[in-house]
């Protein structure tokens, strides 16, 4: 008998990781809501030292707004404020979150990624209703140290996962979210951007030989040991002349250049930081990589270099965050397509080149021969 192949409406996308909030994100549940907000207040006493942490909550007080707009943007000179007249739709919480590391949820009223699962006698019959909230819980807070877990919980828990503090030991709890981030910073994969046409060049510059393989394999072989991936960003069209030896990712946002290879990468995997480099980056060695990964700083959206001749940060040596990536995709929904727009609009981590030489890009037959002359002085 013939197979039929199931029909699917959608592109099968990987999705980023997370909740309706963030990636990191953390509901409280199963104590009154005192409690739960004076929990969150002392956690991010402890922890906003170290993380952004922001608080989703609920107020049982539904007054009435009195501004009578749909959406209202307050600068209140000491912080800022926005108010909706309705709740965001499903899938669109995350975007006012994507500045933040750490999002912890009042699992009262909201569903979140991960639990923190208090034992208060006060909400044991609501907890035992919320039980499909509780997918993956990490942490067990008890009131007092004999106390018990209860027993419907116990199905629910992983021993291997779950930690037990007292609700008093904020201190432990703290250290313990601050773990579960660290343990958590998104690995790094490497991407050699080689998909543009090279026009000014006139022949294509991944494949010129400054070492003695073509640049593209150069740049791949200079990162691999710093990265769990490795990819080199190309055209379908170029498929037959890169070598098999190394893992290729076709861009699917055509005619963007550079801009079009960071998407492309990310939408094959969103979860991963990516470490990208231009093709044609002839003085690049690997005292600038080292430089760079050093440097890296998991919570800005990229770690990049200042461009001293442009006075601006430089794209084409770049780990980009994986929350940088929703922030790509705005900046191409307002007709931009440019990498450095993005992180001169962005949180980023700059960091200061020992030679800024390296960072020099070669995009004509007079730069290259410049560089040619360089290497070989």
């Amino acid at each position: 008998m013939k197979e039929t192949k199931k029909h699917t409406k959608h592109a099968a996308l990987t999705k980023p990781i997370g909740g309706e909030f963030h990636r990191n994100e953390w509901a409280i549940i199963g104590a009154p809501c005192d409690v739960i907000d004076t929990l969150a207040d002392d956690l991010n006493t402890l922890i906003s030292p170290h993380l952004r942490v922001a608080y989703v909550d609920a107020d049982h007080n539904s007054g009435r707004r009195r501004d009578g707009f749909d959406m209202l943007y307050k600068d209140k000179i000491s912080y800022q404020q926005i108010s909706l007249s309705e709740a965001p739709k499903q899938k669109q919480y995350r975007k006012f979150f994507l500045d933040q590391d750490l999002v912890l949820v009042n699992g009262n009223h909201f569903v979140g990624d991960k639990q923190i699962v208090l034992i208060n006698e006060k909400k044991k019959e609501s907890l035992s209703r919320k039980l499909d909230r509780l997918n993956d819980v990490r942490i067990i807070l008890l009131e007092h140290s004999n106390q018990e877990i209860y027993d419907f919980l116990l199905p629910l828990i992983n021993e291997e996962n779950v930690r037990v503090f007292r609700v008093s030991e904020t201190a432990k709890i703290a250290k313990a979210l601050l773990e579960e981030w660290t343990s958590n910073i998104p690995p790094l994969y490497g991407l050699i951007l080689s998909g543009g046409k090279s026009q000014r060049m006139g022949q294509d510059k991944g494949a010129l030989k400054y070492y003695g393989k073509e640049q593209r394999e150069y740049e791949a072989d200079l990162i691999k040991r710093y990265v769990h991936r490795n990819f080199i960003s190309c055209r379908k069209s170029q498929d037959e002349l890169i070598e098999t030896r190394y893992d290729k990712l076709y861009d699917s946002f055509d005619g963007l250049g550079p801009f079009g290879g960071i998407l492309s990468a990310f939408r094959a995997h969103p979860n991963a930081a990516w470490l990208s480099l231009a093709c044609d980056l002839p003085y690049l060695d690997e005292s600038v990589i080292k430089q760079l990964i050093k440097g890296r700083n998991p919570k800005k959206h990229a770690t990049c270099f200042y461009n001293p001749e442009t006075d601006f940060p430089e794209p084409l040596i770049t780990i980009w965050e994986p929350s940088a990536y929703p922030i790509l995709l705005e900046f191409l929904s307002q007709g931009y397509s440019c990498p450095r727009k993005v992180l001169i609009n962005s949180d980023i981590e700059l960091l200061h080149m020992e030679d800024n030489i390296k960072m020099k890009n070669a995009n004509s037959p007079d730069e290259m021969q410049e560089a040619i002359s360089y290497l070989e002085s």
